[in-house]
């Protein structure tokens, strides 16, 4: 029997978006109770683990908390995922499954339970089952950098995307933090070589489950996207560099989640020296049996705990590195993150080049405008700055190079206010620059590559401050997803609806046909580093040669790019 929803949808091929349908629902009996609840009519479908109920959610059909691999605490602890166990009758598919295990407030999904060390889950959106079709297959990785977040995320629910565009959407949980990126391999041997990309494990272990079970659901299996923000961006750079997911996947797009290097051996294993000092153990094979909540706890107290604390070795080799913590894949001890191991991950993902091993997967690749506003919002004194605030901030930041760096930002940016000077300053540094290089890279191997810069400026309020959101860090989410409905921090200004139909459909036509194209949207040009055609989203997108080249083109002289 074929399950669907009723749609008309118009699909214009040869790169062309596709228009947003009216949604037909059949009538139920009870309306949701929260948004992105699962309702009846129930269904149910047949995986090769066993059957599972589903339902229906905003306009698709949606399926939750479907393992696609065994557990991973006790003796599976640090290794690669274990194939998923096959159960008897009809497992239950209509609400979220457990996120990873991390700090409290990590997520924001409706009705989740709690975190869990086995927490490799998945959850499926589609507009039918069991029809035949061969839908484009867009898999989500979340952000939260390393250590936070979930597929589950209300913003991220991927009914709408699936119902408007006629895609099947998966969202998946993984090995997060401690549980996911602690390297081993120096300190247990062999069998936990891999230990330090667990977590990027698990996503292929989903890529894997994806390949025998989507079509099913009424997905192609050989048209897939990965795809993320921030640390979603950062794992899917991580996937394109890993030989075990090759062939799983076959387009990618990297929101603000630029990742050039993984994290060396020699750090990650100092990683785990403090972490064992700091539980009192000399053996590292008890890693294995300490309770995880003390091992988040240790995680929790970041670079003022045991990850922050050098071994005594570690500070003699490194007197004038020995602190711990840092940014998204920086290459610090105490760092969670992907490993470059020699195996799960035999090199940096984009450094000195793009993989060679996905040089024929095309890439979609973006940041927002303001970014910085993000990380920003809780300082309130940063948006009154003075000029003699704003050098202390850049000498510290930025050293020697911060009165060139200034200079060239004032001349360039005449009419910005001093923290729009440090937003954009800001915002080159932690997402724009290395956004570039990948584009830079990626384009001089075959597949194709598109950049943007998210522009649509957001209404929220910054506490304490006469400033909006704007393009800040993870306002785009929502979009992407067509649920700008659902108030985050995109907020809800003029022109919304507008962008986010751009938005949307971009995504889903490049997922289709590795074309990005949105109806009523200027047509999107391929990156190349002679023209580089960067496509500006907002209500009215444009397309934009080079957008503040003057500022690139110093920052890559800087860095000898």
């Amino acid at each position: 029997m074929v399950y669907s929803i009723r749609r008309r949808t118009l699909l214009q091929i040869g790169g062309a978006a596709v228009a947003a349908p009216s949604l037909w629902l059949p009538a139920r009996a009870d309306a949701p109770t929260w948004a992105t609840q699962t309702v009846e009519p129930f269904l149910e479908v047949e995986t090769a683990s066993g059957r599972i109920r589903g339902g229906h959610s905003r306009g698709a059909l949606a399926f939750k908390g479907i393992p696609y691999a065994g557990p991973v605490s006790g003796k599976n602890r640090f290794k690669a995922p274990p194939p998923v166990t096959p159960w008897t009758g009809v497992r239950d598919a209509t609400r979220l499954g457990p996120p990873a295990m991390q700090a409290p407030g990590g997520t924001y999904g409706e009705h989740e339970p709690a975190y869990s060390e086995d927490c490799l889950v998945l959850n499926v959106w589609t507009p039918a089952v069991k029809d035949g079709g061969k839908r484009p297959v867009m898999v989500y990785l979340h952000g939260g950098g390393f250590t936070a977040g979930s597929g589950g995320q209300a913003i991220q629910d991927g009914s709408h995307l699936a119902a408007t565009y006629d895609v099947v959407v998966v969202a998946i949980n993984h090995r997060l933090g401690i549980f996911g990126y602690l390297y081993l391999g120096e300190l247990l041997g062999s069998d936990y070589a891999q230990s330090g990309n667990a977590g990027q494990l698990d996503i292929v272990a989903a890529l894997q489950w994806i390949k025998q079970n989507i079509a099913t659901f009424g997905g192609d299996p050989g048209n897939v996207m990965v795809f993320g923000e921030s640390g979603g961006g950062a794992k899917t750079c991580t996937v394109m560099a890993m030989p075990a997911a090759q062939g799983l996947f076959h387009k990618a797009a990297v929101q603000s989640g630029p990742m050039l290097r993984g994290i060396s051996k020699e750090s990650a294993t100092e990683t785990a020296r403090r972490i064992m000092a700091g539980l009192g153990i000399t053996d590292p094979a008890k890693l294995i049996d300490v309770p995880g909540d003390k091992l988040l706890a240790i995680q929790m107290q970041g670079p003022k705990g045991p990850l922050g604390t050098p071994t005594a070795d570690y500070a003699a080799k490194h007197p004038n590195g020995a602190a711990g913590g840092g940014g998204l894949g920086q290459d610090v001890p105490g760092n969670c993150g992907p490993v470059v191991d020699g195996v799960a991950l035999p090199a940096n993902p984009f450094d000195p080049a793009a993989p060679a091993i996905s040089a024929n997967v095309p890439l979609l690749i973006g940041n927002l405008r303001d970014e910085a506003t993000f990380f920003m919002r809780d300082n309130p004194a940063f948006f009154k700055m003075d000029d003699a605030s704003l050098m202390a901030l850049a000498h510290q930041q930025l050293g020697d190079t911060a009165d060139r760096i200034l200079a060239l930002y004032k001349k360039t940016r005449p009419t910005a206010s001093l923290p729009e000077l440090g937003i954009a300053i800001m915002t080159a540094m932690s997402f724009g620059n290395g956004t570039v290089k990948i584009a830079d890279l990626k384009s001089q191997q075959p597949a194709p590559v598109y950049r943007y810069r998210y522009d649509y400026q957001s209404n929220v309020p910054i506490k304490g401050t006469d400033w909006n959101f704007r393009a800040g860090h993870a306002s785009d989410i929502s979009l992407v997803f067509l649920n700008q409905e659902i108030l985050d921090l995109q907020g809800n200004g003029p022109g919304l609806a507008q962008a986010a139909q751009a938005m949307s459909s971009y995504f889903a036509s490049f997922a289709r046909n590795a074309i990005p194209a949105a109806v009523g949207q200027p047509q999107w040009p391929r990156y190349d580093t002679a023209r580089r055609a960067t496509m500006l989203i907002n209500s009215e997108c444009q397309v934009a040669d080079d957008p503040d080249g003057e500022e690139r083109a110093f920052w890559q002289s800087m860095k000898g790019a």
